[in-house]
């Protein structure tokens, strides 16, 4: 970044969170490329089209392609600044393992046309660590280039972790006015990185160390999920006792500094889901309440899932309905899904008796293939359905009425129908 000009900004990974920032980035008139190794994410976006979704997202990259401020490529381009997104998910060991190679695949991509001056800055959700991974990764790759923190002299390179704390649906509206944690390697990264998100966020910036905006990043998430973990087993204590578990909130809800989220299937999404383990992977002996938070969560959909199964056997050779397989309502998003898990559960078990109602899906995922489970409307479920499970509080599910849903039993996960009353057979009108 020279002087007062723009920046040349490259955007690799063009995901939930990869595609959002480069089109915000473009609209504040800094040029950027957006790279993603497939081709056909690429060839939509250089359409003026986009391949999620997300409010809003369409028309602003319809108008920055058609401007020439945003262009998406496969391979890697020279830039001034270098921002990061792409996933981090488990090793394929079954421990939970984080497995950060995409971000040093892309650093390893990115070393050819590094050169003094630029800026690399780490989004990908990471393990405490990770940003000096990636700094080490490109001090093998260019050692004809000075990097921070290896070095007593001015390093050529700044590099920074900087994460997005956003809310799908708002994701336009919270990358530019939520709050950054920005950790540079080196105080110098740090400003460096600041004085590029100030050209497009105006929330507040606030400056640290790499290794604690890491931390800051999966502790965010680890308080919400157990928060959730909370409401989850008290949902799972009060069918135990025949309680109302919404009924219980509600009440507990009255007390001034009592605020207990609502449960539901499980804990879904890459974040809430995810993230928590990168802690405990870290420090196994120490974070035993964020491991048991992520363990009841887990359970969860287990405990639904076997509620469920109870439901539909009790109603043999009825048409039942799963409403949902997005991790929470109104997106497309079915990442780590618990209803994607249950529904497609009850499909390997029941068969051609299991409908899926999914408002954001043209088709049903992988798994669903040669279970006979068919992707219907809500209308057509209801006119056709004697059992209900409901999984994702869609804004479509909300609204549907009694007199639409009271011939059919019921499991509402999700609490958005406390108006149901009782079905024929009241033992089956479940919720939690």
């Amino acid at each position: 970044m020279r002087g007062t000009s723009k920046p040349e900004v490259c955007v690799i990974g063009l995901g939930y969170i990869g595609l959002p920032t480069a089109a915000i980035i473009a609209r504040a008139n800094c040029r950027v490329t957006g790279i993603d190794v497939n081709a056909q994410v690429v060839d939509t976006i250089n359409r003026g089209e986009i391949h999620i979704e997300e409010i809003d997202l369409d028309g602003l990259v319809q108008g920055v392609v058609q401007r020439g401020m945003l262009r998406a490529a496969t391979e890697i381009v020279p830039a001034d600044v270098f921002v990061i997104a792409v996933p981090t998910p488990f090793e394929k060991d079954g421990n939970h393992t984080p497995d950060v190679s995409h971000v040093l695949a892309a650093a390893t991509s990115l070393a050819a046309v590094l050169k003094k001056g630029d800026c690399i800055i780490l989004e990908s959700t990471s393990p405490v660590g990770t940003t000096e991974k990636l700094r080490d990764r490109l001090a093998g790759l260019r050692p004809d280039l000075k990097m921070p923190g290896l070095t007593r002299d001015t390093p050529d390179i700044s590099i920074a972790y900087c994460p997005e704390r956003v809310l799908p649906g708002r994701i336009l509206e919270e990358l530019t006015h939520n709050d950054r944690s920005i950790g540079g390697i080196t105080p110098r990264c740090a400003r460096k990185a600041l004085a590029f998100y100030k050209l497009f966020v105006r929330g507040t910036c606030v400056t640290t160390d790499a290794r604690s905006a890491e931390m800051t990043k999966l502790v965010e998430n680890a308080y919400r999920d157990v928060n959730i973990a909370f409401a989850n087993e008290l949902s799972m204590i009060a069918d135990r006792m025949g309680l109302d578990v919404w009924e219980v909130i509600r009440l507990a809800n009255r007390h001034p500094r009592v605020n207990i989220l609502q449960p539901g299937p499980g804990v879904g999404g890459h974040c809430i889901a995810v993230d928590p383990w990168f802690i405990v992977s870290s420090a196994p002996e120490e974070a035993r309440v964020i491991r048991t938070a992520r363990e009841v969560n887990d359970a969860k959909m287990h405990h639904v899932l076997a509620r469920a199964t109870a439901l539909v056997e009790a109603h043999p050779h009825v048409p039942v309905a799963c409403l949902g397989l997005a991790f929470k309502a109104n997106i497309d998003d079915f990442r780590e899904s618990p209803a994607r898990f249950v529904a497609a559960s009850l499909a390997r078990k029941f068969g051609s008796r299991m409908r899926v109602v999914e408002p954001y899906a043209s088709e049903l995922p992988p798994e669903f293939a040669d279970t006979g489970a068919t992707l219907v409307d809500i209308d057509t479920a209801l006119e056709t359905c004697g059992v209900l499970i409901v999984l994702v509080d869609h804004d479509v599910f909300r609204v549907v009425p009694l007199e639409e849903r009271s011939r059919a039993a019921v499991y509402d996960t999700r609490g958005i129908w406390p108006d149901a009353g009782e079905p024929a057979r009241p033992d089956l009108r479940l919720a939690g």
